[in-house]
């Protein structure tokens, strides 16, 4: 005698869980990459202020400012249609640990410069939701 599946597992072996977390997620890719591409000289201001990039010549920051946005975009409309899909998330992968260090850095490069606690630092880190605490304090 075999026990039914509960709901949520029958649920899961449709894939509907799957595909919707992909269009959330490639949604969420869209969105901001539209904001980024709309706002193509904020954009490449927050690029410079990560100071990752040399600024001469100014082509390779011109180049991620114009290319960025619209690889975001891509790869979500791609995550959507269900196209390519692990190639797909392998690149989002390697733009989010990239962009995840690249925010880390930069938290520690105002730490040290300012000389104020961690958690007192804020700024926009470029990714469309505008100012954001680096870690959150049980105070806030």
């Amino acid at each position: 005698m075999t026990a039914e599946p509960g709901l949520l597992r029958r649920l899961d072996r449709t894939g509907v869980p799957i595909v919707l977390a992909r269009v959330a997620l490639g949604a969420l890719f869209i969105y901001t990459g539209i904001e980024k591409a709309v706002n193509p000289v904020d954009f490449l201001k927050m690029i410079h202020q990560y100071h990752m990039v040399p600024e001469q010549p100014p082509i390779l920051l011109n180049s991620m400012a114009a290319v960025l946005p619209w690889l975001e975009i891509i790869c979500g409309l791609m995550l959507i249609a269900g196209v390519a899909l692990r190639g797909t998330a392998l690149l989002l992968l390697v733009m989010l640990v990239g962009f995840t260090g690249a925010v880390a850095l930069r938290a520690i490069n105002i730490y040290n410069a300012q000389d104020i606690a961690f958690c007192a630092i804020k700024f926009n880190c470029g990714c469309g939701t505008g100012e954001e605490w680096i870690c959150e304090s049980p105070g806030r």
